[in-house]
């Protein structure tokens, strides 16, 4: 039985191997109760490796996985899985485009896509409940092809939230969005996140604009390792920032958010 005092999320040395080639390499990592979190990296980093390994898509070549207090093959993980919502870019090109958006929010209690036979009343109620919550009730009977894709990211919301789930990993959830989309979608996840028992937040990104004040620590990844973690004040630092992208930047901060910017020539990171 997982200890109700475990964290959210534990990494012991985990290293996974493709082949010849090594993605991630002693990566440790803790996420604590009541925390939310941001993985930056750039591309190659090993962002989406490291997802893939938190929802057993990856097994480790080396080193641990604890999720809940469970660990990766000891713990049925397709079970636990459906503890763990997933919102990513990717899903929205798996739905189909004649589901209804409250479908599409049923399929995530089953951690499924395409649901097969027809929907529980009790599943309907409470699906419909859950796209309120999400500020979507009205279409629940709208097909996937005619929704925004600020739409369709908030519906995936939904599906994720259909779960119940104490984890929500979100993989670069604003690719594709228009600027006005993003914003109104990173406000609604900042909503989100500030309300009781609400799920752990993982943010996954390269983006820094993106982290809303919510985020309270930040992992950074370079070449698949650990480059640093710790509170996002101490993280997000120009010095850090440009050892994580490989780049002569200084960051900005205005409003409780963050931008880069290209150094000035001559200009030192802080």
């Amino acid at each position: 039985m997982p200890k109700p005092d475990a964290p959210v999320i534990e990494l012991s040395n985990l290293t996974i191997r493709r082949d010849e080639t090594t993605i991630l390499r002693n990566i440790n990592w803790r996420v604590n109760r009541g925390e939310h979190w941001v993985v930056l990296g750039g591309n190659g980093s090993g962002k989406t490796t490291l997802l893939s390994a938190l929802t057993g898509y990856f097994a480790p070549t080396k080193g641990e996985i604890d999720l809940l207090g469970e660990r990766y093959g000891e713990a049925h993980w397709p079970t636990l899985r459906r503890k763990i919502g997933l919102v990513s870019s990717s899903l929205r090109q798996m739905m189909a485009d004649d589901e209804p958006a409250l479908i599409s929010v049923i399929t995530g209690k089953y951690a499924m896509i395409d649901l097969w036979g027809r929907p529980k009343p009790a599943d309907c109620a409470e699906a419909r409940k859950v796209l309120r919550r999400i500020r979507c009730g009205h279409l629940a009977d709208r097909p996937w092809a005619v929704l925004s894709q600020g739409e369709r990211q908030r519906v995936l919301i939904g599906r994720a939230l259909m779960a119940k789930p104490e984890v929500l990993l979100l993989d670069e959830p604003c690719a594709g969005l228009d600027p006005a989309a993003r914003e109104n979608f990173l406000k609604f996840i900042d909503d989100l996140g500030q309300v009781k028992n609400a799920p752990t937040l993982i943010l996954v990104t390269h983006h820094v604009e993106e982290i809303t004040p919510v985020y309270s620590h930040a992992l950074l990844l370079r070449d698949g390792r650990v480059l640093d973690s710790g509170p996002k004040r101490k993280m997000l630092t120009s010095r850090l920032m440009a050892d994580t992208f490989r780049a002569d930047v200084q960051l900005r901060k205005s409003a409780g958010r963050h931008r880069l910017e290209l150094k000035p020539s001559g200009g030192r990171a802080s």
